[in-house]
């Protein structure tokens, strides 16, 4: 690496922590993204070997065991005065050795996980948002029923020959869990695993900008105005939407929403909302089926990546007859993966979908693909914001001129 290559990344980096310092959209993910990069040029390869082979894997297991034994919460409760080797140990109840703690607690310390003052084991801000329920479930949903399949895929593709999966059940995770099933029918019939993937995916964006969020998508310009009760009460349907974790978001933000707000989603999802007074109505629905309710807009977050071509174009093929020309919206908050410069973030979620359900994310001309030639609707915008991987791909029947 050259001194020059090298200057330019400090001084980018500079650039974007003053940019940070004055709050700028997307100022955080660019540093993060920087430090790889820095990282990327300054690591020899053994380095690399160490970190990727040996670190990182085992830096994922002590998390794993930390959730095993409550450790983060144990350490949040103890506060700035923190908890000596003797007094953690005391607190997992599970009798472990105590050299053993130090061990797994000096490599999660390397990695600023935690911290080690004063003799004493303390908690990080990120530490204490890992001790979250949210958190601490999702940890035991990637590593458990996620990264088996990681594991695998150099077995998996040498023996299929090197190719991509032929269906969702002869993929990298049936190969790694001996089923015979695909990803969802698995999770339903392995609890907890159903319970933490839908955790999971209220926590995967947790802190990050929603595409209701101003600078985003304009709700008020695309969806409030206009807004056409004597057609539909219904301002908004979360179709797929889980537990409804945007819509009450999308609610506080919005709390004198012209419409009613409906989620649909499977009926053990359905079953599973535990929200009290919830600011939607809940509603069982297969979308594999025709959408049943006129809407301005109908709004699927992260549902298509979930699937294969064909089975997108039926999904979007039953939202149609509920839509009314040059009025409703359909929102697709989806990644849209650069051919050029793809992120850390776009190619990360490709291999999950790979590893998990034999799909993968899209570029801009395969969501036109399946969106304008396959399925007949016509995109009118796709939305960005800095630092966020999710675009908001708005889409509607052709001939509103809109």
């Amino acid at each position: 690496m050259t001194s020059s290559n090298m200057v330019s990344i400090i001084e980018d980096i500079v650039a974007a922590g003053k940019a940070y310092e004055g709050n700028r959209a997307g100022s955080r993910e660019t540093l993060i993204d920087l430090s790889y990069a820095l990282a990327g040029k300054l690591e020899i390869p053994s380095e690399f070997l160490q970190r990727t082979f040996w670190a990182e894997p085992a830096k994922s297991a002590n998390c794993r065991t930390a959730v095993r034994l409550n450790i983060f919460q144990h350490l949040k409760d103890a506060g700035d005065e923190g908890l000596s080797d003797e007094d953690l140990a005391k607190k997992t109840g599970v009798g472990i050795d105590l050299h053993l703690l130090q061990r797994l607690m000096r490599h999660l310390a390397v990695f600023h996980v935690v911290s080690f003052t004063k003799g004493k084991w303390c908690a990080t801000a990120l530490s204490n948002g890992l001790a979250e329920q949210n958190y601490q479930r999702s940890i035991e949903f990637c590593y458990d029923s996620g990264m088996p399949s990681f594991y695998k895929f150099p077995e998996y593709f040498k023996n299929n020959g090197y190719n991509l999966p032929k269906s969702d059940t002869d993929g990298p995770f049936q190969y790694a869990h001996k089923s015979q099933i695909s990803f969802f029918p698995w999770i339903e019939a392995n609890p907890p695993n159903l319970a933490n993937f839908a955790t999971f995916m209220s926590a995967y964006r947790a802190g990050k900008p929603n595409w209701f969020d101003p600078g985003f998508y304009p709700v008020n310009e695309r969806l409030i105005e206009g807004f056409d009760a004597s057609y539909s009460e219904v301002l908004l349907v979360d179709v797929g939407g889980g537990r409804g974790h945007d819509m009450v978001h999308l609610s506080a933000q919005y709390p004198s929403l012209p419409g009613k707000l409906v989620l649909q989603d499977q009926e053990p999802v359905i079953a599973s909302i535990g929200i009290q007074d919830p600011p939607f109505e809940a509603q069982v629905h297969d979308f594999y089926t025709p959408q049943p309710i006129k809407a301005r807009a109908y709004a699927l977050h992260s549902v298509l990546h979930d699937w294969g071509d064909e089975q997108g174009v039926q999904i979007l093929e039953n939202l149609k007859p509920a839509l009314k020309t040059g009025y409703s919206r359909v929102l697709l908050f989806e990644i849209v993966v650069s051919e050029d410069q793809p992120s850390r973030a776009a190619t990360t979620m490709d291999m999950q979908m790979l590893a998990h359900v034999s799909v993968g994310e899209r570029t801009e001309k395969d969501w036109r693909d399946i969106i304008e030639r396959r399925a007949g609707l016509k995109i009118t915008n796709i939305y960005i914001y800095p630092g966020v991987a999710e675009s908001l791909i708005e889409a509607e029947l052709p001939g509103s001129g809109t």
